[in-house]
């Protein structure tokens, strides 16, 4: 079990990569007031609910000790994130604020997941 659960761990942080990355690639963009969600976020953002909600059952199920609390809080960011890359994600300009809103939850759900112990 512990090597499916570093697996998931593993496509987790793919996952959060893909997010990050592309909110990393459009700061310049960001800037000129041009950025766009790329669909690399999209799917980075899918990848991470996917993997998250596994990795819950793969612990549970190895009877590890899971922070429910901190699962639901990170959880309730990534509903957000998805919930605005994937209505926002045909659109060519995305406003500086909700592309600034969707980095700052991105970063902050690392940092849940970082530094809650």
């Amino acid at each position: 079990m512990d090597v499916l659960i570093h697996l998931f761990v593993g496509l987790h942080i793919i996952g959060i990569a893909a997010l990050l990355g592309g909110f990393l690639t459009q700061m310049k963009a960001m800037g000129q007031g041009t950025a766009r969600f790329v669909p690399g976020m999209l799917h980075g953002a899918l990848t991470m609910l996917v993997t998250g909600v596994a990795l819950v059952g793969f612990n549970q199920a190895d009877h590890h000790h899971v922070n429910t609390i901190k699962i639901g809080v990170k959880l309730a960011l990534l509903i957000v994130i998805l919930g605005l890359v994937y209505v926002k994600r045909d659109e060519e300009k995305i406003d500086k604020s909700l592309f600034g809103v969707v980095g700052a939850l991105t970063m902050t759900n690392i940092f849940i997941a970082v530094l809650w112990t």
